[in-house]
């Protein structure tokens, strides 16, 4: 494993979420991921922070809404395949884990693990959550990102470690 710094990579990572990433969320028994392919990196308060949003209708909303972090992995090899189940499945119905072969290893700083995978991996506390009031949402947006009325609950996790996998 070698530690990176998160800015320095952030274009790259940037580039693999819109490809599509794992998000990682356990509290007490609960875990599950999810595909993201949304996620900003900056600073915020003063901290290096990223923001994920997850719907409040996907399995992973109920347990991200009791944790204190997450993780995201984004995968340097092909995984389409299990990016596109993880992404389409839920995982109320499938342990996403058995059914695409993912193994997880103990993060470095957050309970929540990292798929071990190669590739980058951020480890996120949650500082704040805020759910979209779209009311405030340009209505092109809501109209095509948002026809069911399904909207995000926009999570921020100061970023705590960030390092790459070979």
């Amino acid at each position: 494993m070698k530690r990176i710094d998160y800015m320095a990579v952030a274009h790259k990572a940037i580039t693999q979420i819109k490809k599509g990433a794992f998000l990682t969320v356990k509290s007490g028994k609960a875990i599950n991921t999810m595909t993201i392919g949304w996620a900003n990196i900056g600073h915020v308060w003063r901290k290096p922070i990223m923001m994920v949003a997850v719907r409040l209708s996907r399995h992973t909303f109920s347990i991200i809404e009791t944790a204190e972090d997450f993780t995201v992995s984004m995968p340097s090899s092909d995984m389409k395949k299990e990016i596109m189940f993880c992404g389409t499945k839920s995982g109320r119905d499938y342990n996403k884990f058995e059914e695409c072969n993912l193994r997880i290893s103990d993060s470095q700083k957050v309970i929540t693990p990292i798929i071990n995978v190669p590739g980058l991996h951020y480890e996120c506390k949650i500082v704040y959550k805020s759910a979209m009031d779209p009311t405030y949402l340009n209505q092109d947006y809501d109209t095509a990102l948002y026809p069911e009325k399904d909207y995000h609950t926009l999570y921020f996790g100061e970023i705590v470690d960030c390092y790459e996998i070979d």
